[in-house]
């Protein structure tokens, strides 16, 4: 039988605007949809300040026990940015100027624009290998097995495609959604049959309140449609058996 490899990853979202609540995080789900289609399971997501020793105990901490870990927010030109530098603390790096970065904003910038704030963003860890933006400029960074991307939703996003060649996924992530007009504890016998007798399918159920009603989503996970099918008529047969209503998605 052929070795199933996990490939997995793990998200630091660092920012303490994030943590304040007057940022809302979407770059988690960016990220792990993702990841998802190139066959890497996001195994945990941590939020955390912009604190350059809580920084680099987390890089630590995860690196380690993830093939991937993804970094956002923190490399942009004001005080608190300082995500490159902390990275370049983890992994006992020099922090200097990376002198392609620097060429890169140098020329993106109109002249005399290219200030201290903005060559800022020109420093990266020793050797540091670059992730290009096509939005705004400004480079990421990956250091072995840790990519750094800026926090910005749709710059992140922008940069995502040029990554594609630096990930090694397993078998792309496929996903099934099944919306029923129930409550949990109506399913909930029932799913946990179907879940015990698929331990290798991931299937949650949410909640979820729409048009003035309550219903809950079931969502069957894996990387082999014919289980994801089996799963689909084991859950479709107790459906019809309680006689529960399937919301079509318009």
């Amino acid at each position: 039988m052929e070795k199933k490899i996990q490939v997995n990853a793990a998200i630091i979202i660092i920012g303490n605007e994030i943590l304040s609540g007057r940022t809302q995080d979407t770059n988690t789900s960016l990220i792990s949809l993702w990841l998802n289609l190139l066959g890497v399971k996001v195994q945990e997501v941590r939020v955390i300040p912009d604190i350059e020793e809580v920084i680099v105990k987390t890089i630590n901490e995860v690196r380690g026990k993830n093939t991937y870990v993804f970094t956002t927010g923190g490399i942009g030109p004001t005080h608190d940015d300082i995500t490159a530098a902390s990275v370049s603390k983890a992994f006992n790096l020099n922090y200097e100027v990376n002198k392609e970065a620097f060429k890169i904003l140098e020329s993106y910038y109109k002249p005399g624009e290219f200030n201290e704030g903005r060559q800022k963003m020109a420093w990266t860890p020793a050797n540091a290998k670059l992730i290009l933006n096509p939005t705004s400029g400004a480079p990421g960074f990956i250091v072995e097995n840790v990519f750094c991307l800026p926090g910005v939703p749709s710059i992140l996003k922008s940069m995502l495609g040029g990554l594609k060649n630096e990930i090694s996924g397993g078998k792309p992530i496929i996903s099934h959604t099944i919306n029923l007009r129930t409550v949990e504890s109506e399913i909930a016998k029932s799913l946990t049959s179907v879940q015990n007798s698929n331990k290798d399918v991931e299937i949650g159920s949410y909640p979820f309140f729409r048009a003035g009603k309550l219903g809950v989503s079931i969502v069957v996970r894996s990387e082999n449609q014919t289980k994801i099918d089996d799963c689909n008529s084991k859950i479709m047969e107790f459906v019809s058996q309680k006689k529960i209503e399937i919301i079509k998605d318009n």
